[in-house]
């Protein structure tokens, strides 16, 4: 559940429920997601989450993917534990574990959206702990979080146990003295940011078992509850540094107080090797770990040069073609070789009833107006995306560039091939070739400066969620439309305006409707190449300051809304109900443009 989804949800009805079942719904449907066959690929599709392999690093002969994890007190029941590996998270925490299930829990509190968590949390029996990780294929490394109320051999059962399963422990410093010297995981001991002091680290690193530290942010306590304080990753910060200072070589791991990527930035940079998030994590949303690490990649971030002419000379190509054919689709209409295979002239159709050529040359400028705005997302996706490396615009480009080849298929669903856009298509096939070929080198992830919660962030959410659903719409437009032009190839507006039924034309020319029906199959597999160029591109380039994806949205939408709306009032198509799904549109459109523009246009 990205951030997109996540916000306007919590807004309109988790924040009405109380928390536990709020907590519980959005992970089990998480993990439910994840469970079915393709939905690892579908969340990866849904928010490209990956950690980028640069920001990885190995502990203690562990490797991280990211040093952001996730605190058990966010899943005690482990429910959402199977989707957590697929949001960018490099590791999770689980626990509390303890031998037995408690009879009694005290469970999380909502209150002025806050979420309070109980002093004693909820705690892991070990039976669901072996359960889980048993039968669940995780593939990031978990730590386990041990009770500081069981006892010294209930410790060794759950270190024994747990060890084939874990990348190491959590537990207190009087459970690491009970803890075998030859211990096969590492133990890290916790603190919150009161207790920890410097003269500790003595009595811990004689203990060969001692892997580091966890220290929590500190907590303000109100009836048996708790949240972190106003300041708590300023005071986290503060003790990371005193902590390395006394010793550099120490690892730390904290937890809390983190809810904007600049905050976990800060206690990375102050020398924190893992940040676990809790609360924080809540109130930003899944996407929050994503972000973390695309603000820590813009501080590493590796200069790459791949070649892009082709791309964008593809780009052209397409943008071309479309103004061509708006040139034919507003003069001519149909071509020599369309009169030929019809067997009748255009001044013959005339004369038969003139709407068929206006029937036509409709279908044939929205097919041109898509092709040309198709052509300027494909030139900015080369300019400011593949030209930087960034492998999620080569996936957008040519994903949409595939399913645009294989629309030529659907000019000859119907029994007529178009040999003009057959030349075409020989044409792009060897740009297209060499565009391929240079994007081999395109795998760099993307890199983000943005690191606050800010509310051109939040609006920004709502105009990203709109944009999603206008690429999503065109795309099932683009395939009805196909699946309409391989088949019936009229609606019944068609035919009203028309006035003629599809036997009627038949019995004018039996090709006359294979001529029709292969643009009107053209323009849907148009469509559905821009579909989801807009909806990738509304997937994975929204970030802060990224105003060529303003631009792109803003100036590549024009000409198919144009053509789309422009050429039925031209030809005097205006039935409403014909065009109430492009009003619907033009609305996601323009309200989409207002919510994202703070956003995507301020680099604040």
């Amino acid at each position: 559940m990205p951030d997109w989804s996540y916000h306007p949800l919590k807004e309109a009805l988790l924040d009405k429920v109380n928390a536990k079942a709020g907590r519980e719904f959005i992970h089990q449907s998480m993990s439910t997601v994840a469970k079915v066959p393709g939905g690892r690929s579908f969340i990866g599709f849904l928010g490209h989450m990956n950690p980028p392999h640069q920001i990885q690093k190995d502990i203690f002969q562990t490797r991280f993917s990211t040093s952001v994890g996730l605190s058990g007190v966010i899943d005690p029941k482990l429910s959402g534990l199977r989707a957590f590996q697929e949001l960018g998270f490099g590791f999770v925490e689980i626990g509390p574990i303890v031998i037995n299930e408690p009879h009694e829990q005290k469970e999380p509190l909502r209150e002025n959206r806050q979420i309070l968590f109980a002093n004693q949390p909820e705690k892991v029996p070990l039976k669901l702990v072996i359960q889980k990780l048993t039968l669940l294929n995780i593939r990031i490394p978990v730590l386990a979080k041990i009770d500081a109320q069981v006892n010294s051999q209930e410790l060794i059962s759950v270190v024994q146990h747990l060890t084939p399963f874990v990348a190491g422990f959590i537990g207190t410093s009087e459970q690491l003295h009970f803890i075998d010297q030859d211990l096969a995981r590492p133990f890290y001991v916790s603190f919150t940011a009161e207790e920890f002091n410097e003269n500790i680290l003595d009595e811990l690193v004689v203990r060969s078992c001692f892997a580091g530290v966890v220290l929590t942010a500190p907590r303000q306590i109100a009836d048996n509850y708790w949240l972190e304080t106003a300041n708590a990753n300023e005071s986290l910060v503060k003790i990371v540094k005193q902590a390395k200072e006394v010793n550099p070589e120490l690892n730390i791991i904290t937890s809390g107080g983190v809810e904007t990527p600049n905050e976990a930035y800060r206690l990375v940079e102050a020398g924190s090797d893992l940040v676990m998030l809790t609360s924080g994590y809540v109130r930003a949303g899944p996407g929050l770990p994503k972000r973390i690490n695309e603000r820590i990649l813009f501080e590493e971030r590796p200069l790459q040069k791949p070649r892009w002419a082709w791309s964008l000379l593809f780009g052209l190509s397409i943008l071309m073609g479309g103004l061509i054919a708006l040139y034919f689709a507003l003069t001519s209409i149909i071509l020599p070789y369309d009169e030929s295979f019809i067997g009748l002239t255009k001044e013959e159709i005339l004369l038969v009833n003139p709407r068929i050529l206006a029937f036509m040359s409709h279908d044939r400028m929205a097919l041109a107006g898509t092709m040309i705005s198709a052509g300027i997302l494909y030139i900015q996706l080369a300019r400011h995306g593949i030209k930087l490396g960034m492998h999620w615009a080569k996936i957008t480009f040519h994903s949409a560039a595939i399913i645009g080849f294989l629309g030529i298929l659907l000019f000859i669903g119907y029994g007529y091939f178009d040999w003009l856009h057959g030349l075409f298509w020989l044409i792009l096939l060897p740009i297209y070739f060499f565009s391929f070929k240079e994007g081999k080198r395109v795998t760099g992830s993307p890199f983000s400066s943005h690191g606050e919660n800010n509310t051109a962030w939040r609006i920004g959410l709502y105009g990203q969620l709109l944009f999603i659903i206008l690429g999503f719409s065109i795309l099932v437009g683009g395939i009805v439309i196909s699946t309409i032009g391989v088949s019936a190839v009229f609606v019944s507006t068609d035919i009203s305006f028309l006035c003629m039924s599809p036997e009627m034309l038949d019995n004018i020319s039996s090709k006359l409707i294979p001529v029709i029906a292969h643009d009107r199959a053209g323009f849907g597999s148009a469509l559905v190449s821009v579909g989801l160029l807009v909806l990738m591109l509304s997937l994975w380039g929204f970030r802060q300051g990224e105003s060529w994806v303003w631009n792109t949205l803003a100036i590549g939408a024009l000409p198919a809304f144009a053509a789309g709306i422009g050429t039925h009032f031209y030809i005097g198509y205006t039935n409403f109900l014909h065009l109430l799904p492009v009003y619907f549109l033009v609305v996601l459109y323009l309200v989409g443009l207002g919510l994202s523009y703070g956003f995507l246009k301020s680099n604040k």
